[in-house]
């Protein structure tokens, strides 16, 4: 028997949880494949576990400390994981996505082809335009990657579907605490690669997930200077610091003080940009 670890951080969007966990939990999985479901709880107030509790029993809820975000909560959960058992498999799932119902198994039939050496990516659309490809594999320069019928190469990736076997799990560990929320699935798979990793995207699209704002708060010229400055300082911004750490680690030290003056320029005088496009 395969054992599968379904990793989720969990805030506030109770009716988006609940109806990942329903998608998720009736998947058509292959024979022989068990999921055993790991929910970080980051200090919802909105009776998101207790409705979980209620409508899937089986799920293991981790209470965060509310301070952990997207990527450390991910974090949480897989560590979590990994004391329980050695999964032959580690799922990342963010809460808004839906699979679909074969999503699963396309995704352990594109594992097998790269003899579950790699990571395997699964590319969403929004809900309303399936034409519109919203999270997925990515290509340095290239941006997000539009799926076909067969199996392609992507450099990073967002963390909405990620499958990642227990070699690669070995090899590369878990993502990274440093980052709070965003940067952590970027990170991950840009080190990967660095250890020879690969990653691919799976075939077809796998799931719905509407796309974030296009233009954050942080540098939106229709908001406040204070407004912006708060946002760029939180983990939900383009905090400065991790960003700067980030960027060192891919892109070099030249780069990371190039971006880390720029965009604090951007948050100055945001309609410069504005002008500029």
């Amino acid at each position: 028997m395969k054992s599968i670890a379904v990793l989720l951080t969990v805030f506030n969007r109770k009716e988006n949880t609940l109806n990942c966990l329903h998608h998720l939990l009736e998947q058509n999985l292959p024979r022989g494949y068990i999921l055993d479901v790991y929910l970080v709880n980051d200090g919802c107030t909105d009776g998101t576990p207790d409705a979980v509790k209620e409508q899937f029993p089986d799920v293991h809820i981790i209470e965060g400390n509310g301070n952990l975000f997207w990527n450390r909560g991910m974090h949480l959960a897989w560590q979590t994981a990994a004391e329980v058992t050695d999964y032959d498999f580690y799922l990342w799932l963010n809460d808004d996505t839906i699979l679909f119902p074969n999503a699963m198994t396309t995704l352990l039939e594109s594992s097998a082809e790269k003899q579950h050496n790699s990571i395997i990516v699964g590319t969403t659309s929004a809900i309303k335009n399936t034409e519109h490809i919203t999270y997925g594999g990515r290509r340095l320069k290239k941006g997000l990657l539009h799926p076909n019928k067969e199996i392609q190469s992507c450099d990073y990736f967002n963390g909405n579907i990620v499958l990642i076997p227990q070699s690669v799990y070995q090899k590369v560990g878990t993502n990274d605490p440093m980052f709070k929320h965003a940067l952590g699935d970027f990170d991950y798979g840009l080190r990967a690669r660095k250890m020879g990793v690969q990653s691919f995207i799976a075939p077809g699209i796998l799931g719905h997930c509407n796309e974030h704002e296009c233009l954050s708060t942080w540098c939106n010229p229709d908001k406040s200077f204070k407004q912006r400055w708060k946002v760029f300082r939180s983990p939900l911004g383009q905090n400065p610091e991790e960003y700067f750490l980030y960027e060192k680690r891919h892109n070099g030290l030249l780069m990371a003080c190039f971006h880390y003056l720029t965009n604090h320029l951007r948050v100055i005088c945001p309609w410069l940009w504005k002008l500029k496009n």
